[in-house]
């Protein structure tokens, strides 16, 4: 059996595994590796269209600090934030202020990258809507990623319909109302009506944003601020703990939205290698806490990326 042949046979040995371990876990999953200077990938279902959730918020970020370029927006402007703008309060943040704010522009694209803040983001699309985030993705070239409803829009969902012990059933609904077009009775979970993307389209936004293409219209200086404002995401929960290390950093941004588990991020190694690592979930386990779907996920994003590097 030549060379060739062999890796080609463990390749295919290991997705047909990591298939297999991850609908044991409970997990329907899109996942997708990519070497940034290469363009070589291994992949498991990447072109599955799958809802952003807060995925949305990297193009985001991209689009209105653009407009800072053009000086069409100004990064210190001050923007003037209510408590409980958001429908669904993250952990951190602005959307856990009791009293009104007042924020420059710049300062919300960090709380709504870094710390994926609902208000931040939703003072963000009252000043570029999504239908402008959508044309200025399509401008830079990237398609794939559709940008149609602010997170406000999307976040009332039936999980705000039932009480903290009651969450499973909202899960249960997520889990048993889908279709097999990927379409929803739920309408946030609905690709078609939803905001949404595709592991391969998160990879070339990745791409756009580390290492562009020459047919590539995104500006250089926006895609350094976005990269480093992914490099503080605080939350690193999800597949950081096996990509993060002394070696290696990790920038990423995460997503999820009920029964939705997603990450998307860079690892870039001391050696030069720099890889787009993204990972599209939906788990079938009506549960709000998952901490064994986290890392199953990572486990075989790692295990995709250590074969990839290997080759």
């Amino acid at each position: 059996m030549s060379r060739t042949t062999e890796t080609v046979a463990s390749t295919t040995a290991l997705l047909a595994e990591a298939r297999a371990e991850l609908h044991e876990g409970g997990l329907a999953a899109s996942v997708l590796v990519r070497d940034l200077h290469t363009g070589e990938e291994l992949a498991l279902d990447p072109d599955v269209e799958y809802v952003s959730a807060s995925l949305v918020k990297v193009p985001l970020a991209a689009a209105v600090l653009e407009l800072v370029r053009r000086g069409e927006l100004d990064g210190g402007q001050p923007v003037e934030v209510e408590p409980g703008r958001a429908r669904t309060p993250g952990p951190t943040g602005v959307s856990r202020f009791l009293h009104p704010a007042r924020i420059a522009l710049a300062d919300l694209v960090y709380l709504s990258l870094c710390l994926s803040d609902n208000a931040a983001t939703e003072a963000l699309f009252a000043l570029v809507p999504p239908a402008r985030v959508a044309e200025l993705t399509a401008g830079f070239g990237l398609r794939g990623f559709s940008v149609r409803h602010t997170i406000d829009e999307l976040s009332d969902t039936p999980a705000e319909r039932f009480s903290a012990d009651e969450s499973h059933l909202a899960h249960a609904l997520a889990i048993g109302s889908g279709t097999r077009g990927r379409g929803h009775r739920v309408p946030q979970l609905d690709v078609s009506h939803a905001n949404s993307c595709t592991a391969r389209a998160c990879a070339d936004l990745l791409q756009a944003l580390w290492n562009p293409p020459a047919d590539c219209a995104l500006p250089a200086e926006v895609a350094r601020s976005v990269r480093e404002l992914m490099a503080h995401n605080v939350l690193r929960h999800r597949l950081a703990p096996d990509f993060a290390a002394d070696a290696s950093s990790w920038s990423s941004k995460t997503g999820t939205l009920l029964n939705l588990r997603h990450e998307m991020g860079v690892v870039e190694h001391a050696d030069g290698r720099v890889l787009a690592v993204v990972v599209l979930t939906e788990s079938r386990v009506p549960a709000t806490h998952q901490p064994a779907a986290e890392a199953l996920m990572a486990a075989v994003a790692r295990r995709l990326h250590d074969h990839l590097r290997q080759r």
